[in-house]
């Protein structure tokens, strides 16, 4: 199986937008302004993350037809993906479970799903990737936010990105066998380089920007596997970030990261047009902790 199979050079499609939203509740989301966004912003394709809560309190999406997994933890986690046209196939590691090793324990805890659209031949996947930690070595009792975990995170992490690596590449596979283009979209918890994260140089021993971190980006990364359309749009400049932390003046100065991504297969990052990131314009009018990441492609 080549891994690096190049998609069509010539692949085509008709214009849409793509939004990638972690939207940290989508309860606590439309008490402070979900449905006006989602109905101004008209995105073709909305990919969410952390909805955290059940099935039967998501709510109406007026205008969309919604794919989801909440998973099994109740007030965690959480993925959907909105269409316009309800989508051709869905695929959560509910109705199939992941194969690669390392995986099965994420299986129900609502982290991936994934759609194939029904009006264009383009896979799209919904990713809430795990928040880590910092490795055991690492970590100082009485100067870390969290309490030591004896790197417990850090290796939940891991065992993810290991087994995510491999399945993505399925995913990719079996999108490309299909004539399909295939995009994943969502929050990855990692900013790849220092481009996305405004203090880069302290940021390098925190979790989310460590140098394994990294690495393993580069590595589902590449000009015949996927690429990040945000990077290549906007080029070698710091920016667009998507997350700010709720605490202090982050907000308000533009302090923060970029951890919302849409990676993209080359024919179909090859379309990608434009990248807008809907920061509110104040903090109180802010949705969540991250703000919609909106890609237009075509």
């Amino acid at each position: 199986m080549d891994m690096d199979a190049p998609t069509d050079p010539t692949f085509t499609v008709s214009a849409f937008t793509v939004a990638s939203f972690n939207v940290n509740g989508i309860r606590a989301a439309r008490r402070r302004g979900f449905d006006q966004w989602l109905q101004t912003r008209a995105a073709d394709v909305i990919a969410l993350q952390e909805l955290r809560c059940p099935a039967s309190e998501l709510g109406e999406f007026p205008g969309y037809s919604v794919a989801a997994d909440v998973g099994s933890v109740a007030g965690r986690n959480g993925v959907a993906v909105l269409t316009r046209t309800p989508a051709a196939a869905v695929r959560s590691w509910v109705s199939h479970p992941p194969r690669a090793r390392g995986l099965a324990e994420f299986a129900a805890a609502g982290r991936y799903i994934e759609v194939d659209l029904a009006d264009r031949p383009v896979t799209v996947a919904s990713l809430y990737l795990p928040k880590g930690g910092l490795p055991a070595d690492r970590q100082r009792p009485g100067s870390m936010r969290e309490q030591p975990d004896g790197g417990a995170k850090y290796d939940r992490k891991r065992r993810f990105l290991t087994g995510f690596a491999r399945e993505l590449d399925r995913s990719r596979l079996a999108a490309r066998r299909a004539g399909r283009e295939f995009l994943l979209a969502g929050d990855l918890n990692i900013a790849h380089t220092q481009y996305d994260v405004t203090n880069w140089r302290a940021a390098r021993t925190m979790d989310g920007f460590l140098p394994e971190d990294r690495e393993w980006f580069d590595s589902i990364l590449g000009s015949r596997r996927l690429v990040d359309v945000v990077r290549q749009t906007h080029g070698e400049a710091p920016g667009p970030l998507t997350w700010w932390s709720w605490a202090g003046q982050s907000f308000v100065k533009d302090v923060g990261w970029r951890v919302d991504h849409q990676l993209a297969t080359p024919g179909l990052a090859r379309l990608a047009s434009a990248v807008v990131v809907d920061k509110e314009p104040s903090p109180d009018q802010r949705l969540s902790d991250h703000a919609p990441l909106v890609v237009s492609y075509g």
